[in-house]
This record gives C-alpha cells, sequence and structure tokens, in this order.
C-alpha cells in the first residue's frame, strides 16, 4: 500500500500469483487491510462497462448520512482514476490524485468519503469495479464539473470527453457548498 498525497486517499496493489493459467489475486481482505489502519464496512459492489475511450464519469460524492468510502479497480480495460479532498478546513482542499488502473497492472484506489471521485476511460469497453462502504441513496447523490478550471485535472484526454448529461451540468468547486469536514491533522 502506498499514501498518496492526499491523506487516507492510498494506492493498493495486491499481489498476483500466476502461471501459464493466468493469475489469482486476492482484491479484499478486511483483515489485512484493519492491520495497516483502514477499517472500512464495504455494503455495495458496484460494476460499470463504459464503451467509449474518453468517456468520464465524475466528479461524484454521496454525502452524509450516507456517504461511502470507495475501493476501486479495473477488471478490464484502462481508466484514469481520481480523488479530490472536498473536506472543509483540510490543508489539501481541492488538491487530486490520479492514477492508471489497468486490469493488467492491478492497481486499486481506496478514496475514503470526503472525496470527490471520477474517471477517464483509455481502453474500449473498460470495466470499473468497485466497493462502498454506503448504500447508494439518490438523495445525497452528488458531483462537481469534471474540468473545474480551480481543480486543474489533467485526465490525459484524447478527444472529446463522453458525459452524462448530469456530470456535464455539474457545479464549479466554487459554487459547491461541501457537506465534509476535515477532522484530521495533516
Amino acid at each position: 500500500m502506498t499514501q498518496t498525497k492526499l491523506p487516507g486517499v492510498v494506492l493498493v496493489n495486491p499481489p498476483r500469483f500466476g502461471d501459464n493459467r493466468g493469475f489469482f489475486s486476492e482484491t479484499w481482505n478486511r483483515k489485512k487491510l484493519a492491520d495497516q489502519g483502514i477499517d472500512l464496512d464495504f455494503v455495495q459492489d458496484n460494476h460499470s462497462v463504459s464503451a467509449a475511450v474518453n468517456t468520464v464519469r465524475g466528479l461524484h460524492f454521496q454525502s452524509p448520512p450516507h456517504a461511502q468510502g470507495k475501493l476501486v479497480r479495473c477488471g478490464r480495460g484502462a481508466l484514469f482514476d481520481v480523488a479530490v479532498d472536498i473536506r472543509k478546513g483540510s490543508p489539501t482542499y481541492g488538491e487530486w490524485v490520479g492514477y492508471e488502473l489497468t486490469a493488467e497492472n492491478g492497481l486499486q484506489l481506496l478514496i475514503p468519503a470526503g472525496f470527490l471521485h471520477g474517471f477517464a476511460t483509455r481502453a474500449p469497453d473498460t470495466e470499473i469495479i468497485y466497493k462502498c462502504s454506503d448504500y447508494y441513496a439518490p438523495e445525497c447523490d452528488g458531483a462537481v464539473r469534471f474540468n473545474d478550471p480551480d481543480i486543474g485535472i489533467d485526465w490525459g484526454l484524447t478527444g472529446e470527453a463522453v458525459l452524462s448529461e448530469k456530470d456535464g451540468k455539474a457545479p464549479l468547486l466554487a459554487d459547491f457548498d461541501s457537506p465534509f469536514t476535515y477532522e484530521g491533522t495533516a
């Protein structure tokens, strides 16, 4: 596991054991992560496929009382996965990290509640698989614009972003009142 520049956002690299048949990887082990200080109770698994390269989903969050932490991985294809700190009072508020997650590299990104999440696809028919620490609650669903210049994410797109109508109309960070508050020390 590698702590990113955003405290709480962790890059996870589960070991793979392979032979001529393929590989085996334990993608989630509660005890092993708890031994490293990560104690999340995942209650829902999500799986989506994005057909086109340059599909951007995000930047999404789910507000309290149903805020979600996520453990994200790529099942097929390749994606650029992003987390943005939106905890009021955080020394890293508005900052982002992004990592290439591919079916081949097996990397996962752990994104706690209090962060926006989004991704851009790098290959056709990319699958994203992720665990959530709370159930989906439509009344708590929210988003911030993926191309907000104040955040400045370099998505590495090779063409126009393929967006949902909701994501295309999401507010800018400056027009957003975050429901999350920073409660730690840097």
